[in-house]
């Protein structure tokens, strides 16, 4: 067998190929592949990106010119290792204050550095349209570790400041409507925050002059329909900065 293949046996019995490669005292996995043409060729291009004068001057985007010998991700993987000198096992690319973290060769998703260490140990993944990360066995949003509620609609609940929906870096995320059941609209010329609740439509529950006072109405509502019998899991707000006295004036009232 070629240096760096292991010839390997899937459940099913057929032959697998699987490539791997050791660079400054780091064994890297380069995958698993169905010939060991195709896994040896892996290993050469590993040796190729970080060990050769040529590869030195292949960059992220080179990926299909080079015929896409590794998996994408393992692609930015080593060419990270090799400019920055450091491993991730996710396919993530360093600059000076975010990195960029490849989700595919079409999606790269910028991020601030205070979220490397997450980043670096969650793959991101996709489902119905969302991205999210498995954390404890339950898939979180990528939106959600900016307060960004899972149901929350871009446009009308927060918004990218520069207009670009892969930037998530903190300072481009900007929370709208911060509450369930809360929507700001405009009236003769204010803003006033619009409360209401889905039973078999939406229901309107009323028009308050501030964010706390519609979220706790929608609250109320939510507990009232309870009460009286609908079985919805109906996602409560909390409201920070609120005494449980105040809360419960507001609430009564």
């Amino acid at each position: 067998m070629t240096a760096g293949v292991y010839e390997t046996t899937k459940k099913d019995g057929t032959l697998s190929y699987r490539a791997s490669f050791t660079y400054k005292g780091k064994h890297i996995s380069l995958g698993s592949f169905p010939t060991a043409e195709g896994a040896h060729r892996a290993y050469l291009t590993a040796e190729l990106l970080l060990r050769s004068p040529e590869g030195a001057q292949l960059s992220l985007s080179d990926y299909a010119a080079a015929g896409k010998p590794l998996s994408y991700d393992k692609w930015v993987i080593l060419i990270n290792l090799r400019d920055n000198g450091i491993y991730f096992k996710t396919p993530i690319y360093l600059y000076r204050r975010y990195f960029v973290y490849h989700y595919n060769e079409e999606t790269h998703l910028k991020f601030d550095a205070d979220d490397l260490f997450y980043y670096s140990n969650h793959k991101i993944m996709k489902r119905g349209g969302h991205l999210f990360v498995a954390d404890y066995g339950m898939q979180v949003t990528l939106t959600s570790r900016y307060g960004i509620k899972p149901h929350a609609v871009e446009g009308r609940d927060y918004r990218f400041v520069n207009g670009d929906s892969t930037d998530f870096r903190y300072g481009n995320l900007e929370l709208i409507n911060r509450y369930t059941g809360v929507t700001s609209v405009q009236k003769d010329g204010h803003t006033v925050y619009l409360a209401k609740i889905h039973i078999n439509g939406d229901f309107i529950i009323g028009r308050y002059s501030t964010e706390e006072e519609a979220a706790i109405a929608y609250n109320r509502a939510a507990d009232y329909l309870n009460k009286k019998g609908l079985e919805k899991n109906y996602s409560r707000n909390y409201i920070d900065g609120l005494s449980d006295a105040e809360y419960q004036s507001v609430y009564d009232r």
